[in-house]
């Protein structure tokens, strides 16, 4: 198994690890000499995406009013709510079955549902908790307009990170059964089914990280 972790950091560095860990070595990131995360991340943006960004940064904002302002323990119930819901659903076996040991196409796309899922899940989680953030303060709702720009821009690269999970499981799938090839003829694959659940954990954690930090300004909230 693979053991991915639940919660992978601010860096989202687990997922990569377990990229890593599949790979076969031809593409895997070097962790060495690499450039720092500012730099990176000007290049992710591109023209376009800094003027954004930067307008969201010294624009001045006026927070919404929507009555007594909350706790943030309705947004606390949602985030757990839809990280339970995916996880969950991460969790269950692929609905397809295999015509043969070698048929990978039902893993593939249980692989993209489970992706797809994320996406379209976690983007509403997400906008959802940019409109609260909106409604508390200039200061937050300039967070919020920061997080829109960022998600924006920043989904290119995104899609290019987390278009290597299929890739990468398949690669695994079928280095697992080359390998068992003189063995029980599905003794591997338990352990495939396990290494894909923990990756896509993983992905899991990795696009909820955003929604994280926006949740953590929920609960506290800079000066204004």
């Amino acid at each position: 198994m693979l053991h991915g972790t639940p919660n992978p950091g601010v860096t989202g560095s687990e997922l990569n690890r377990l990229l890593s860990l599949l790979s076969d070595g031809a593409d895997a990131p070097s962790p060495r000499g690499r450039p720092a995360f500012a730099e990176r991340l000007g290049h992710w943006l591109g023209w376009s995406g800094a003027i954004s960004l930067s307008m969201a940064l010294n624009d001045a904002p006026t927070a919404a009013r929507s009555g007594p302002t909350r706790d943030g323990g309705a947004e606390e119930a949602d985030f757990q709510r839809v990280r339970a819901a995916l996880s969950a659903s991460i969790a269950a076996r692929p609905h397809e079955q295999a015509t043969s040991p070698t048929d990978f196409a039902p893993y593939r796309l249980h692989c993209r549902n489970q992706q797809q899922a994320m996406h379209d899940t976690v983007a509403a989680l997400r906008q959802r908790l940019r409109q609260a953030l909106a409604r508390r303060s200039p200061a937050l709702a300039r967070l919020a307009a920061i997080d829109a720009v960022l998600d924006q821009t920043l989904a290119a690269r995104e899609r290019s990170l987390l278009g290597l999970v299929p890739l990468r499981l398949q690669s695994r799938f079928e280095r697992l059964q080359h390998a068992a090839r003189d063995a029980e003829a599905d003794a591997w694959l338990p352990t495939f089914l396990d290494d894909m659940q923990d990756l896509l954990q993983a992905e899991l954690a990795h696009r909820l990280l955003p929604a994280q930090g926006l949740l953590d300004a929920l609960r506290n909230p800079c000066p204004t």
